[in-house]
């Protein structure tokens, strides 16, 4: 863990490699330094395809994307998701600060509790999307009660880094936690499996995170994921990641799940990918999440954009995010153009593929506000050839958190 005091089956996998540089000084060249994860002989050893991505060696599938994403959806499946950010913030007036970056009620936020939030630029486009937590008295970090944890996108951390030194005062210490590995369990049957090994955590509900212990090695445990399902992430000791892996897939509704399959299911459940859905173009209006902009943030202001943002919000975006089944069984990639009545590109689509549970090709794409009503008729182009698709409501896949009450 490193102190870094505050002074002064998608394209995903070819697109989001390499953010760990070294310079070459006998070429004089940049050269990329893929990392490896704590788990990574582990992954080896059970069958996992490794593949560069967002500057580490991670596997992309262990038996196929499509029975790992099935068995996610029925049971419980183990991500790997060490190469997430994870970054502690302490200091004077911490929450407030926070907020001059972020569109949440960070001041509102209760111990234990989660919120996602956006990182913000001054055009009121997103630096990366993130969730951040108020940490109490009992957490397994060695810091103040009062301080927050954060987890931001693998690609984007030293990027969120920079910004974050840049904008929040000399007073505001930023701690990343570099050797914590982070795990997520996602599924029906997760907590059912969880509570065996870490009993205790089955009474955290959906947005809440508490600490607890695994052979003596202090967990941060928080209900929340990427698929949809119920499920946890779990930061721990880089240290005890293996062996508290393998405690987890010694369950019998446990496997291990690749990134493919992470993606399929993200996917499902209408969530977006920060590079492919939301950019420093992309503004929370557009990108549907204007559910991440506080009321009382909306009506104080102060956070990056926010003129721009609450013009949007009451005038309207010019395009929006929205949702695609496409018809027939051949997916539509990202990349693919939205194309108009007279045959110029209108949109464009940011993610796409093969839906196992939904059982037909599915998108996300942005449009001009006029298509973007369910049940509207959209026409795609990708190389050269032609698809037809219907605007739906996303998720494609209800979620199935577990919500207080």
């Amino acid at each position: 863990m490193s102190r870094e005091n505050h002074n002064g089956p998608t394209d995903e996998f070819t697109q989001a490699r390499g953010t760990a540089y070294s310079h070459d000084s006998d070429a004089g060249e940049e050269v990329v330094e893929v990392q490896q994860l704590p788990l990574d002989s582990w992954h080896r050893a059970r069958g996992g395809r490794m593949v560069a991505f967002a500057g580490y060696e991670m596997p992309v599938q262990y038996e196929g994307i499509m029975a790992e994403h099935l068995w996610t959806r029925a049971h419980a499946g183990l991500f790997d998701v060490s190469h997430m950010g994870q970054l502690l913030f302490s200091g004077p007036d911490v929450d407030a600060e926070l907020e001059t970056l972020l569109p949440g009620d960070i001041k509102g936020l209760g111990e234990g509790r989660m919120r996602y939030s956006l990182l913000l630029a001054d055009n009121g486009g997103i630096h990366d999307d993130l969730m951040i937590t108020r940490l109490g008295q009992e957490n397994p970090f060695e810091i103040e009660r009062g301080a927050f944890y954060m987890v931001v996108n693998g690609a984007t951390k030293w990027d969120d880094l920079g910004v974050l030194r840049e904008h929040l005062p000399d007073e505001v210490s930023i701690n990343h936690l570099d050797e914590q590995a982070l795990l997520a369990l996602q599924g029906p049957e997760a907590v059912t499996a969880l509570e065996r090994v870490v009993p205790g955590v089955a009474s955290l509900v959906f947005m809440t995170a508490a600490a607890f212990e695994y052979n003596g090695n202090p967990l941060w445990v928080s209900r929340s994921g990427y698929t949809g399902e119920d499920g946890f992430e779990i930061s721990l000791p880089g240290e005890a990641a293996e062996s508290f892996a393998e405690a987890l897939c010694a369950q019998p509704e446990v496997k291990p799940i690749g990134l493919g399959a992470r993606d399929s299911l993200r996917l499902e459940a209408g969530l977006p990918l920060y590079g492919h859905d939301l950019d420093l173009e992309t503004t929370p209006v557009a990108a549907d999440l204007g559910f991440a902009l506080s009321k009382r943030r909306r009506e104080e202001g102060g956070f990056p954009g926010h003129a721009r943002i609450l013009l949007e919000r009451e005038q309207g975006p010019i395009v929006k995010r929205v949702g695609l089944i496409v018809e027939g069984r051949q997916p539509v990639r990202e990349g693919a153009a939205v194309v108009g009545a007279d045959g110029s590109d209108v949109g464009k689509v940011t993610s796409g593929g093969f839906a196992p549970t939904v059982e037909k090709p599915i998108a996300m794409a942005y449009v001009p506000v006029a298509l973007a009503t369910p049940g509207t008729r959209i026409t795609l182009a990708q190389r050269g050839k032609v698809h037809h698709a219907e605007v739906v409501a996303m998720p494609f896949v209800p979620h199935r958190y577990v919500r207080k009450g």
